[in-house]
């Protein structure tokens, strides 16, 4: 048995704890780039809290998710301020602009240098910009990953710069941060999340590590998506919520993912779909897909019963199967109302270019069974 576990060099968790990011950047100089998605109030909060001159902050507004050209505009404004700390805060999309942002101040060459896929996938040679990385929702779990997802619209494709140098020098994970989140959209996060935690522990790399995490995240997620969902401003629900999040971010990076994610890099980059809607929408089709591709190939395998510990965990049922997982997916997924792909312009002409660059992608070759084109092809069609 071997692995190895890398995350955030520090990680601060709890309702509050906003309140000591003064604190937190005093080693780290004092001309401070922020990168954020958040909403106005939660952005004013931490420029409060900073109590920096005009001189020595500069404040960028991400609204969308990051493409080459996003990163490459944020990098030139970056460099006129010469930062020294980058605080990204906000969903996935601010925080991994923040990440490639603070890797590319202190790194040669325009982004593409270094994406995979779409670009040479060179590697990063020197540490990234110190960077705090504050989460406003409970999804990506970005916070925690030394990747971070670009779009590039010239390959109609989302992909990854990818390095150690990547992973934040501080996460800062308030609860309290999550409450204002509209419940569509903690229904997609908290799905994309479940996503994250089902997919490293059914994966062919699983480790003892971040079994423990995905465990105790699933364990969270059945406890407390739903009242998330329903009541927002419930703050018990929020938090394991964003222990969840956060654990699929420590697991994704430490350990393997699977298809939703092999597909939703290549369905993002043909249609105008949020990552975590993505996920959400795919996921009960793959579970199904995998466990009946399992079930007839590879019966004795050993994520079989991984998926129905993940039903027992979800169902709070001992008795239940994996057949028992799929059916809590879909049945949060017709409560929470989550929209089929179709909705976000996805069509069966999409299918082949899809299907092609997925099986091509760093995350389908974690996932439990190689699925075939057909298998690929029923699962998108399923999520129409």
């Amino acid at each position: 048995m071997q692995f190895e576990f890398a995350t955030a060099a520090k990680i601060v968790f709890g309702a509050g704890k906003i309140n000591s990011i003064g604190t937190l950047i005093e080693d780290y100089g004092n001309r401070v780039l922020i990168i954020t998605g958040a909403p106005q109030s939660i952005s004013e909060k931490l420029l409060n809290l900073l109590n920096l001159s005009e001189a020595n902050r500069c404040l960028i507004k991400i609204d969308f998710e990051p493409t080459v050209s996003v990163v490459r505009e944020v990098v030139e404004r970056a460099r006129k301020i010469s930062p020294n700390l980058v605080i990204g805060i906000g969903g996935g999309s601010a925080l991994d602009t923040s990440k490639a942002t603070a890797a590319l101040l202190t790194n040669p060459g325009d982004v593409t240098d270094y994406l995979e896929v779409a670009g040479l996938n060179k590697p990063l040679i020197h540490p990234s910009l110190p960077l705090i990385a504050i989460p406003t929702t409970s999804g990506t779990g970005s916070e925690v990953t030394r990747n971070a997802v670009i779009g590039s619209p010239l390959h109609h494709v989302k992909v990854s710069l990818r390095s150690h140098h990547l992973l934040p020098r501080i996460a800062l994970i308030d609860p309290e941060l999550t409450i204002s989140v509209p419940p569509c959209i903690t229904a997609s996060t908290g799905l994309d999340a479940l996503t994250q935690l089902i997919e490293p522990f059914t994966s062919n790399s699983p480790n003892p590590l971040t079994d423990a995490l995905c465990l105790e995240g699933i364990r969270r997620v059945a406890h407390s998506l739903s009242q998330a969902y329903d009541y927002g401003k419930d703050l018990h629900a929020r938090e394991d919520m964003s222990l969840a999040s956060l654990f699929s971010g420590l697991a994704l990076a430490n350990a393997k993912l699977g298809a939703v994610h092999g597909l939703a890099g290549p369905i993002g980059g043909q249609i105008p779909a949020p990552h975590g809607a993505i996920c959400a929408s795919l996921l009960p089709h793959v579970m199904a897909a995998n466990i009946s591709a399992l079930t007839d190939r590879y019966p004795d395998y050993p994520s079989l019963e991984r998926y129905a510990m993940v039903g027992r965990l979800l169902s709070g049922n001992p008795d239940a199967n994996a057949e028992t997982a799929i059916q809590w997916v879909q049945n949060f997924c017709l409560h929470a109302k989550i929209q089929s792909l179709s909705t976000f312009g996805l069509t069966e002409s999409h299918f082949s270019t899809i299907i092609e660059k997925s099986l091509k992608a760093s995350s389908m070759k974690g996932n439990p069974i190689t699925l075939t084109e057909n298998e690929l092809r029923n699962i998108l069609q399923r999520s129409l």
